[in-house]
């Protein structure tokens, strides 16, 4: 029997949304395509779990229980690491990165020098130097579909259009769905401190929400479509437009939360603007072979963007072949069961195309 044996670094929310997914579908993946997805080592930041020959399914399923209790892998037995250091990928292996960590750009790139495969979600190796990011990509070495739209097939539909021939002359897309909330809530007339409260209560933003706010995250996703275009850029050249003054940046959390209403007034002046135009206020970023601007945006009325209602994203491609009428890409830019199935899906075709 074929196998696929992966090795999977981050057990947070998606990464253990993704192993039930995977020992959910081995059977059907098996047999509409003919090979076996397999774990050969799990790690976190403290440990990894490897003993040379895949991991039993039960095992997987334990390990993704106690992680979910709370019990890291050093906790659960595993040998503690101080670093990841060498995958230990077999010749049909693939690395599978879905951990927000930096530490793992080196990592993958050594994965794909030795000949291996990547999936990642990870979007902090493909904004590392651009070097790295050509080591990662080229010849089709490392998918990424999760890093920019979550379960949206974005990256697919971009590099689709570039294999073809087309020329992307601009996108334009809100891409952050706690952002694209709070403008939904302040189109309809509710205070910035007021939505950002809530939407922090809901758990819509992360437990900092200048983590959102900040527009970082949209500038990474930003920098991936750039690149993916072919455009040697780095996050430097795409500061994003902050929704706080510089001065908001520097305070303790709980300071911040308590001056919010002095962000009301500005905000309020924005989406009265917005409106007085006929337009709708949004955080957009646009990628051209110029640059690439993330911050906000008056559109007109009859723009895709306008009509974005809560925490959706959308993509617009306009395009050589896409001139008149964009291509638009709409639906969930974030979730842990979309994202977690967009790695699946990346991991499912990198094994049809090593089985091929």
């Amino acid at each position: 029997m074929k196998r696929i044996q992966i090795v999977q670094i981050g057990l947070g929310s998606v990464g253990r949304e993704l192993a039930r997914q995977i020992l959910a579908r081995r059977e059907a993946i098996l047999r509409r395509y003919g090979f076996s997805i397999d774990y050969l080592a799990i790690a976190d930041s403290t440990g990894m779990f490897f003993s040379g020959a895949p991991l039993p399914p039960e095992t997987v399923l334990t390990i993704l229980e106690a992680k979910a209790a709370g019990r890291t892998l050093a906790d659960q037995g595993a040998p503690r690491r101080g670093s990841l250091g060498v995958l230990p990928i077999s010749a049909q292996g693939v690395a599978v990165d879905v951990s927000a960590y930096a530490g793992t750009t080196v990592i993958l790139a050594d994965a794909v020098r030795f000949g291996h495969r990547v999936v990642t979600a990870n979007k902090q190796p493909l904004c590392a130097a651009y070097h790295d990011f050509r080591t990662l990509t080229e010849n089709g070495a490392t998918r990424y579909e999760a890093t920019v739209g979550a379960g949206l097939p974005v990256i697919g539909t971009l590099q689709g259009l570039l294999d073809s021939g087309d020329e992307v002359l601009r996108i334009e897309a809100v891409m952050s769905g706690t952002l694209g909330y709070l403008c939904t809530e302040l189109e309809a007339g509710k205070l910035l401190s007021v939505a950002l409260r809530e939407a922090h209560a809901l758990g819509y933003t992360e437990p900092d929400p200048r983590d959102d706010l900040s527009g970082l995250d949209v500038a990474r996703k930003a920098l991936i479509l750039g690149r993916t275009c072919g455009q040697p850029w780095t996050i430097d050249q795409i500061p994003p437009e902050p929704w706080y003054p510089p001065e908001f940046a520097h305070l303790e959390l709980d300071e911040f939360m308590a001056r919010l209403e002095e962000l009301d007034a500005p905000m309020a002046e924005r989406v009265a603007a917005a409106r007085a135009t006929g337009g709708a206020l949004r955080y957009v970023a646009s990628v051209t072979p110029e640059g690439a601007r993330v911050g906000f945006q008056i559109v007109p009325a009859d723009h895709p963007l306008a009509g974005l209602r809560g925490p959706d994203n959308l993509f617009s491609f306009t395009t050589t072949r896409y001139a008149e009428r964009p291509l638009v890409i709409r639906g969930p830019g974030a979730g842990v069961a979309v994202t977690a199935a967009a790695v699946l899906a990346d991991i499912v075709a990198t094994g049809r195309e090593m089985h091929g």
